[in-house]
């Protein structure tokens, strides 16, 4: 850049690359900062050329457009294609931050907000809910035309791939749970009383929440991405032109699916928390696999096994209910899939924990 002192006016010549990455360079900015500071007071009065420039982006305009305080100098010269830069720029104006808002109503906002937004998930729940009571009337009607190939797949993906995670997880959990039982019992002399402890524990409470948390976890967040990735591609938006309803097609087949799936999994929690348990009782106490089959059965009774199997429905049926809830909420882009799949893990996850409470207050003089 040249600057020519006249008599009448000072000439401003630009010329070389004025692109982002060639003024990004070490010094660049800081070279041309001292160049143009004799122009500082009165940058529109100068006389600007920039018919010397080779290259010219957004960025480099950008910086003349600051220095020139967001308005034209009074004689300016440009290049081809340099025009609408310049123009784009004046047309935008000058671009100014928001003034903050006070610290003493800024809380007050975002209550608003959150609270209008939690009233907007309730209801949406409960229209999912709604209409998944139509949709299960019009099955009851004409179950041959139900979509149990949907339900089929969806049993093998929530429940038959599930067995595995579910075996490892209960197992541990009955080992862990047998071997700090015994730590206290043996210092009371009341070895016997483990059976109760871990039967009603684990068949009662532990098994059915947690493989409601895993499946939350693991086929929740599957659920939920699917139909995410469906209204990313557009395929929600084309079975409705085509006359496809979601809820009958999509909403339906899942939620059957885990309240068929979620009681056989608590089933195969519940067996496999009881034989870890046992083995740490054996390995712990010397008690022997014999007297925990026989012991069993008197410590727990029947009615806690149907509670148990009763929250495997509902639970399941409760994490398809959210997982496809937020999943019809997301909106086309990358990042509302990544949000709304992380907060349909936790809604689901803590729906589960208070469905669980609600049954511990309504139940809690059954098979006690």
């Amino acid at each position: 850049m040249s600057i020519a002192t006249g008599k009448d006016a000072t000439r401003v010549s630009a010329n070389g690359t004025w692109v982002v990455h060639s003024l990004g360079e070490p010094g660049v900015l800081d070279r041309l900062q001292r160049q143009l500071q004799t122009l500082r007071l009165q940058p529109l009065e100068a006389s600007w050329d920039l018919t010397g420039i080779d290259r010219l982006d957004h960025f480099g305009a950008q910086y003349f457009w600051n220095f020139w305080g967001h308005k034209r100098p009074k004689s300016l010269t440009l290049g081809k294609r340099q025009e609408e830069f310049f123009d784009r720029l004046y047309h935008l104006g000058e671009v100014r931050l928001h003034a903050s808002e006070k610290v003493s109503f800024r809380w007050v906002r975002g209550l608003g907000e959150s609270l209008f937004a939690f009233a907007g998930h309730i209801v949406g729940f409960i229209a999912l809910i709604g209409q998944l009571v139509i949709d299960l009337g019009r099955l009851v009607r004409r179950p041959a035309r139900g979509p149990w190939l949907e339900v089929s797949a969806n049993v093998f993906h929530a429940g038959t791939q599930a067995l595995g995670i579910t075996a490892l997880v209960g197992f541990l959990i009955g080992v862990v749970l047998s071997y700090l039982s015994a730590q206290q019992l043996r210092t009371f002399g009341a070895d016997i009383y483990i059976v109760n402890i871990l039967g009603m524990s684990v068949i009662r409470e532990l098994g059915p929440t947690l493989a409601a948390i895993l499946v939350a976890g693991r086929s929740g967040s599957s659920i939920t991405a699917q139909l995410g990735v469906m209204r990313v591609t557009e395929e929600l938006d084309a079975m409705l032109v085509m006359g496809i309803p979601h809820g009958f097609r999509l909403i339906l087949p899942r939620v059957l699916a885990l309240a068929i799936a979620m009681p056989l999994l608590v089933l195969w929690t519940d067996t496999l928390a009881i034989l870890g348990g046992m083995v740490a009782a054996k390995l712990s106490l010397g008690m022997s696999l014999s007297y925990f089959f026989h012991a069993l059965p008197d410590a727990v009774s029947l009615p806690n096994l149907w509670l148990g199997v009763g929250k495997g429905v509902v639970f399941g049926m409760l994490i398809a209910l959210t997982a496809c809830h937020f999943g019809l909420r997301i909106e086309p882009n990358t990042a509302s899939l990544g949000e709304g799949t992380t907060s349909s893990v936790v809604t689901a996850i803590t729906v589960v924990i208070l469905a669980d409470a609600v049954f511990a207050i309504l139940f809690k003089n059954v098979g006690v």
